[in-house]
């Protein structure tokens, strides 16, 4: 398999890409909206990716936060609450708040799933600060590390009961960007021990069985390289300082946040020692150039990413079903 998980260009595979991916077997795949338009072609797609491979186990990703990041949207699709709502119900029921967002997180897998979709980018354990960019927002957890692992946490179970990989994000941590890396670098000049609060929700989760990388500068460890392309920052602070064993992806390798083409930016981040990139523009010349420039998985992401995709194999735990999920997330969300 190579070392990279690619977007599509639209509600169904085209001819170039069916060749393509035939042709070069990538780890995976990720979906936006511009491939979800209704659930009976989004069933078809995902049916055909693994028609395509015939791996029963292949990944297919998704950004299904709720909030405003959300891929498979309304009317098609049931709006969900963005990560603040529960972050809001925890400052006065905290247990209340961690109950809500499980059951969120298993409507959110069992939707998922039904549509053949088994990974979830979430949940996002960034640290919100007072300064950052509002990319984070409402989307964040909060600004208190045990919170947000707590309910980082049970988003990973919730996902997990519905039979959908969860995957970290972003490592090692996105709360401090005052700008938003889709657009430009950011510089993070925190200390060292500044940055001890952004990587706590990390560690305290370090058996999640996916973790995505961000596209951020941070002075502390690295001054010349993005965590994404800083073989320090992956190896010393990610596997080492965190002992995060899973597998490791990069966020958007189209973010304007690194320089260079797709390929070359990917060939960087491999080269770190993150396990697969990820090209999500569904531009087909610069899915070439990202093919030309990584090569295949090492054996040991491999064996992460098989470990990973084992929890989706097993299916859906017995317990509520999406209705009845939402409905009791929302009687919790409503105490707030």
């Amino acid at each position: 398999m190579q070392a990279a998980i690619y977007g599509l260009s639209g509600l169904a595979l085209t001819a170039d890409e069916r060749a393509f991916f035939l042709d070069i077997d990538p780890a995976g795949y990720i979906l936006f909206a511009r491939n979800c338009g209704d659930p009976d072609q989004l069933k078809a797609l995902t049916a055909a990716l693994r028609d395509l491979h015939g791996r029963e186990d292949l990944p297919i990703l998704i950004d299904q936060e709720g909030g405003r990041v959300m891929r498979m949207k309304p009317p098609a699709w049931p709006p969900l609450p963005a990560g603040g709502a529960f972050e809001k119900l925890y400052r006065t029921a905290p247990s209340s708040a961690i109950e809500a967002a499980r059951m969120n997180a298993r409507a959110i897998g069992l939707l998922l799933a039904a549509h053949g979709i088994n990974v979830n980018c979430a949940p996002m354990l960034d640290v919100r600060q007072p300064d950052a960019d509002q990319i984070m927002g409402d989307r964040a957890y909060g600004t208190e590390p045990m919170q947000v692992a707590a309910i980082g946490r049970a988003v990973l179970d919730g996902l997990s009961s519905a039979g959908v990989v969860g995957v970290v994000k972003h490592i090692p941590g996105h709360g401090r960007a005052t700008v938003d890396s889709h657009k430009e670098l950011p510089r993070v000049g925190a200390s060292a021990e500044e940055l001890d609060i952004d990587l706590e929700p990390f560690e305290t989760l370090r058996e999640a069985p996916m973790g995505m990388v961000a596209h951020i500068l941070f002075e502390a460890w690295d001054r010349e390289h993005p965590s994404s392309q800083s073989p320090f920052i992956i190896d010393e602070i990610i596997r080492k300082r965190i002992a995060f064993p899973g597998l490791l992806m990069t966020d958007d390798i189209g973010m304007e946040a690194l320089a260079g083409s797709a390929g070359e930016r990917s060939a960087a981040a491999i080269a770190a020692g993150c396990d697969l990139t990820l090209h999500c523009s569904g531009k087909f010349d610069e899915m070439l150039d990202v093919a030309a420039h990584v090569g295949a998985m090492t054996t040991d992401a491999e064996g992460r990413l098989a470990r990973a995709m084992a929890g989706a194999m097993l299916g859906a735990s017995e317990g509520p079903d999406f209705a009845e999920a939402a409905a009791v997330r929302d009687e919790l969300l409503a105490l707030a």
